[in-house]
C-alpha cells in the first residue's frame, strides 16, 4: 500500500503540475480563443508524460533514498506504473476524455448552443482537473484490463492514419486550386506552383537516394529493401501518369508531386523503422549511438507531428464531407482566427455557424491516443528489451520494429491508391458529385 501511495503520488504531482502549467503559462483569453490548441496543448503534455514514465521515471525513483529504503529486499516498482504499460494507461485515459467528448459534443452546429461556450472554449479548470483525473484513472486498473485496450489500440491506430492520409490528399488539391486561381491574376503564383512541384519532385529523387544508400548496401543480400524502394519509385510515377491521363478532369502535377513526397517519406520512415540490429538497416547503428539529446528530440518530434496531424485532420470538417477538389477546409485556417469569431459570437449572443466539427475534433484526437501509444510501444511488441536491442541501444527506440515497417508501407500504399482515386472517380462514376 506504502508503495502504491508513493507512486500515485507521484503520477498525480506530475499530472497536477502539467495541468498548472496550462493555466499559468497559458493566459485564459488565449484558451478561450482557440479550444483547438489548448486542447493540441494538454495532448503533447500527456504524450510527454507518458515518454516520461515509459523511460525515465524507474530509474529516477530508484535514486531517491527514502523511496529506496522502503522497498524490502527484492521488493520493486509494480512494472504497471512503468514501461509499455504506462504508455497503455495514460493513452486510455486521453481516449476515455475525447473519446466521452466526441459523444457530447455531437450535434453541435449553432454558436448560440451551450455546448458551444461553456464546454468546448469555456470551463477550463474544470477540464483541467477532468483530464488529470481521466490520467489517473486507468493505473487503478487491472493489467488485464490495460492488455485488452492494446488490442483495441492496435485496431484503431490504423484509423487516425486514414485520416492522415485524406487530409494530406485534400491539402495538397485545395493548395494547387488555390495557386492556380490566384494566377489567372498574377503569373508569379504559377511559377511558385511550378518551383513547388520541382522541389517536391526532388524530395522524391532525394529520398530514394538516401534509401538507396542506407537500407541496400551492396555488401549485404537486401532484396526485400531493394523491392520496397522501387516499388516507392513506381508509385511515385504512376501518380504522376495518373494525373495526366486523358479520363482525369482536373489533373496537376503539382498534387501528385507532392503526395509523391509522402508517399517516398513514408517509405524512407519504414525502412528507417527496421530493427537497429537488421543487417540492411545502414542508420540503426548511428541511431543507436546517438545521444541522450538526439534521442529525445526524435521523441518530441514523431510527438509533435502526430499532434499537429490531429489538429489538422479534426479542424478539417469539409474533408470529410467529401470535398476533394478545391475545398475550402477549415482545416487552411490560422490557429485563432476561426475561434476568436466563434468565441465573439456566442459571447455576444449571436447565432453562427461553427467553424469545424466539434465530434470530429475530439475524435481525431481520440483515435491519436491510440495510435501514439502503438508508436511508443512498437505496435504493442515492446516487453523486456532483448540483448540484441540492448547491444543495439534501441531498447528505448519509438516506432522501431517489423510491425511498424509494414504498417508505414501498408499506409504508402493506401495513400497512393487514395490519390488516384480521387482522380478517376468523377470520371468512373459521372452520376456522382465528387467535389
Amino acid at each position: 500500500m506504502f508503495l502504491i501511495g508513493s507512486l500515485s503520488s507521484c503520477v498525480a504531482s506530475t499530472a497536477a503540475a502539467c495541468a498548472c502549467t496550462v493555466c499559468t503559462c497559458a493566459s485564459r483569453e488565449a484558451m478561450v480563443r482557440s479550444a483547438r490548441l489548448a486542447w493540441s496543448f494538454l495532448f503533447t503534455l500527456s504524450m510527454i508524460l507518458a515518454w516520461i514514465l515509459r523511460d525515465f521515471a524507474k530509474p529516477l525513483l530508484m535514486k531517491i533514498p527514502w523511496i529506496v529504503k522502503s522497498f524490502n529486499k527484492g521488493s520493486m516498482p509494480s512494472d504497471e506504473w512503468f514501461g509499455a504499460q504506462a504508455v497503455y494507461r495514460i493513452s486510455l485515459g486521453n481516449l476515455l476524455l475525447f473519446g466521452s467528448l466526441a459523444l457530447v459534443m455531437m450535434g453541435v452546429k449553432r454558436t448560440s448552443d451551450r455546448r458551444d461556450t461553456q464546454l468546448h472554449h469555456g470551463s477550463w479548470l474544470i477540464k483541467a482537473a477532468l483530464w488529470t483525473v481521466c490520467i489517473l484513472l486507468p493505473f487503478l486498473l487491472p493489467p488485464s484490463v490495460i492488455n485488452a485496450y492494446s488490442w483495441v489500440a492496435r485496431f484503431g491506430s490504423p484509423l487516425f492514419l486514414l485520416t492522415q492520409m485524406v487530409i494530406v490528399v485534400d491539402v495538397t488539391q485545395a493548395w494547387n486550386d488555390a495557386w492556380v486561381e490566384a494566377g489567372d491574376e498574377d503569373e508569379t503564383w504559377l511559377y511558385g506552383l511550378l518551383a513547388a512541384t520541382l522541389g517536391a519532385l526532388g524530395g522524391c529523387v532525394a529520398l530514394a537516394a538516401l534509401c538507396f544508400h542506407f537500407f541496400a548496401p551492396a555488401s549485404q543480400d537486401c532484396s526485400l529493401n531493394l523491392t520496397l524502394i522501387s516499388l516507392t519509385l513506381v508509385l511515385v510515377v504512376v501518380m504522376a501518369l495518373t494525373s495526366f491521363h486523358p479520363a482525369v478532369e482536373a489533373g496537376s502535377l503539382f498534387p501528385a508531386a507532392a503526395v509523391g513526397l509522402y508517399v517516398s517519406y513514408m517509405g524512407y520512415s519504414a525502412l528507417q523503422s527496421e530493427p537497429r540490429d537488421y543487417a540492411c538497416n545502414g542508420l540503426g547503428a548511428r541511431l543507436g549511438a546517438a545521444s541522450g539529446a538526439t534521442l529525445a528530440g526524435g521523441m518530441l518530434l514523431t510527438l509533435l507531428s502526430v499532434v499537429y496531424s490531429a489538429f489538422r485532420a479534426g479542424s478539417n470538417t469539409q474533408t470529410f464531407a467529401g470535398a476533394w477538389a478545391g475545398g475550402n477546409g477549415a482545416g487552411a485556417e490560422p490557429l485563432l482566427a476561426g475561434d476568436a469569431e466563434l468565441t465573439s459570437a456566442g459571447l455576444d449572443g449571436e447565432d453562427a455557424p461553427v467553424p469545424y466539427c466539434y465530434a470530429q475534433f475530439y475524435a481525431v484526437f481520440a483515435l491519436a491516443s491510440m495510435y501514439i501509444a502503438m508508436l511508443m510501444t512498437g505496435w504493442g511488441a515492446t516487453g523486456q528489451p532483448k540483448a540484441s536491442d540492448a547491444a543495439a541501444g534501441c531498447s528505448d527506440a519509438v516506432d522501431v520494429g517489423w510491425t511498424s515497417v509494414w504498417v508505414k508501407i501498408v499506409t504508402q500504399w493506401v495513400a497512393a491508391a487514395l490519390y488516384c482515386w480521387t482522380l478517376l472517380a468523377p470520371s468512373l462514376f459521372p452520376d456522382r458529385v465528387f467535389g
